[in-house]
């Protein structure tokens, strides 16, 4: 039987869109321990670097696709959460998406075409199955950035989605929640989202600019991770779900963990490699950046691993990632301050 905590409406629509804000920011008498969130932290460096180790010994790169960090992350921090509580939806959401986007891969070439037929597939998946786990839009996305027409990515993405889903199930048996519960349905969560979604739409201009912006600098440069993956969850969730996305709240600090991340990212593949020494390093830099920014995002924990799986990253595409979060962050502040606008007229 599924669960929630007892926070209002808005915690509520927040569960239901996967994110919740920092622990310091909860409710201190339905919070849990805060011995569980650094438990659940140390839980997820050590599973990434299992798998890690795993696909390095197998050659399964994509066993360790980036936003599986930031999955661990959120479902082991947060047991009781909203993705941890859908472990069905945790392994067939981003596995789906991945076959959308290999297929588009081996038939399209990169470009907003490409990028909006994967993206708009991955967001109707995640509608019509009313999943939780948004970062879907950024396994449908990674073959189309990485230019991968190998057809192991979506196994490899279920394997270790697979793997996930049966860890954090154990977990979420361990770390039993520490306040009353109500149930919630799917159904309901759902329907929190969309009432949501449908009294204000201005935002589908402005993302749909923004993805098309991304593209088009993509092609143009040749710098295709001014499109990096995670940044279509990050902008999907940021304009979708302003009022409840934490990192909406905060755009410049977005900026900045993401920046940070992918720079750290980038000098521990050159000084560890792309084994599970550097993948264990990401993830605990990665965490510290979002405990000493008091920012719950777990796409960073997606930048700071994408590099483990590029080609000879370099700090150009840490310059990429910062330049299109920024361009992001702008065009959102410029959204909502229309919208303040609007609202006073």
């Amino acid at each position: 039987m599924d669960v929630i905590d007892m926070e209002g409406p808005r915690q509520q629509v927040e569960a239901a869109a996967g994110w919740a804000p920092p622990p310091s920011r909860q409710r201190a008498s339905h919070a849990a321990p805060p011995w569980t969130a650094w438990a659940g932290e140390s839980a997820a460096v050590a599973f990434i670097t299992v798998v890690a180790a795993i696909a390095h010994g197998a050659a399964l790169p994509y066993l360790l696709f980036p936003e599986l960090g930031a999955l661990a992350y959120d479902t082991l921090k947060r047991p009781h959460g909203a993705w941890a509580r859908a472990p069905g939806m945790l392994m067939l959401t981003p596995f789906l998406a991945g076959v959308v986007g290999t297929l588009a891969m081996q038939h399209l070439a990169f470009g907003p075409v490409a990028v909006f037929v994967v993206l708009g597939a991955s967001i109707l998946i995640v509608r019509l199955l009313r999943s939780p786990i948004a970062p879907a839009l950024s396994a449908g996305l990674l073959p189309l950035v990485l230019s991968d027409r190998s057809g192991d990515y979506p196994l490899s993405l279920l394997l270790g989605l697979a793997l996930l889903a049966v860890v954090s199930q154990i977990w979420r048996r361990w770390v039993r929640p520490t306040a009353p519960v109500a149930v919630a349905t799917p159904q309901r969560l759902s329907t929190s989202i969309g009432a949501k979604t449908r009294r204000d739409r201005s935002w589908i201009p402005f993302f749909i600019a923004f993805i098309a912006m991304a593209s088009l600098l993509a092609i143009g440069t040749g710098l295709h991770f001014l499109l990096f993956p995670p940044l279509a969850v990050i902008a999907y969730e940021m304009f979708a779900h302003a009022e409840t996305c934490p990192w909406a709240q905060r755009p410049l600090a977005l900026v900045a963990v993401c920046t940070i991340a992918a720079i750290a990212g980038v000098l521990l593949v050159g000084l560890l490699g792309s084994g599970p020494l550097a993948a264990a390093c990401g993830v605990v830099v990665g965490i510290g950046l979002l405990r000493a920014l008091d920012l719950h995002a777990p796409p960073a924990l997606a930048v700071v691993l994408l590099p483990l799986i590029i080609s000879k990253p370099d700090y150009l595409f840490a310059a990429s990632v910062g330049a299109s979060t920024l361009l992001l962050s702008l065009l959102f502040m410029t959204w909502r301050r229309i919208g303040k606008r609007a609202a006073l007229i």
